[in-house]
């Protein structure tokens, strides 16, 4: 049986933003239940220092129809070829929540490949891979508890939870997500070699500044720590002082070329 045909551009989600090929290209990856919408306000945040390319997962969005994958062992692959394809230079990857973990793996991926390791990991809001959980999974839960624990984190829209027949399109995909958070398995580190920008909120349940610290041992770049107000959602709509702390960055690597 042939392998099936990859469709890159079905990975990236479009902006208002145009591309521009002497930028720095920011591929975004959204926590669990999450789309390429929640990263669409960095693409004009940015623009003019990074071109951002949000990561549109199956099973939520334009992918709707599709299965959600519920391993890193198959959504890797043909994730990471996308990415191979679509990169053109200087990249960064920045991942939120399950996105950092997705965020880190591809950079394990990519750093064996003609496209090389990111100039720079930014990982916001979970802990580092070699820390161990700190609570049950949900993703075995019944549906009506799962939804109410992960409703505890405040990223549903109080819309999504008060319609149920649209709830029940959201939840395949975050239940996935979930599996794939809470069954991953780590390398022993460091794995990396790349710098690290660890972001995080000062109130966010899932994740200390002290952990976030933690994400220095997973390369031997350098790893810097930044922290906010707020909880697990503090970077939702390009906050200001997130967006300057990412900017920071960016300048800073291109003065580095």
């Amino acid at each position: 049986m042939s392998a099936p045909v990859l469709d890159v551009d079905s990975w990236f989600a479009r902006t208002a933003v145009e591309p521009d090929r002497g930028l720095p290209q920011m591929f975004a990856f959204p926590h669990a239940g999450g789309g390429a919408a929640f990263f669409r306000p960095w693409a004009a945040a940015l623009a003019g220092h990074a071109t951002v390319l949000p990561v549109v997962l199956p099973g939520r969005e334009g992918r709707l129809r599709e299965p959600a994958h519920t391993s890193l062992d198959t959504l890797l692959p043909p994730l990471v070829a996308a990415l191979r394809a679509r990169i053109h230079g200087r990249y960064v990857l920045f991942g939120h929540s399950l996105g950092a973990l997705v965020a880190h793996e591809v950079a394990r991926a990519l750093a064996g490949t003609e496209a090389g390791p990111p100039a720079c990991l930014i990982v916001s809001g979970r802990r580092p891979p070699h820390l161990p959980a700190r609570r049950g999974d949900l993703h075995r839960l019944d549906d009506d508890t799962f939804v109410a624990e992960v409703a505890l984190l405040g990223g549903m829209p109080p819309a999504l939870l008060a319609d149920p027949a649209l709830l029940r399109v959201f939840i395949p995909a975050m239940r996935a997500d979930f599996t794939v958070n809470e069954t991953y398995r780590p390398p022993r580190p460091p794995t990396l070699d790349c710098p690290i920008l660890a972001l995080t909120g000062l109130d966010d349940p899932e994740v200390t500044p002290a952990e976030m610290q933690g994400w220095a041992e997973v390369t031997t770049g350098r790893c810097r720590l930044r922290v906010f107000e707020g909880d697990h959602f503090y970077l939702q709509d390009a906050r200001a002082d997130v967006r300057d702390a990412v900017l920071t960055r960016l300048r800073e690597l291109a003065a580095d070329r």
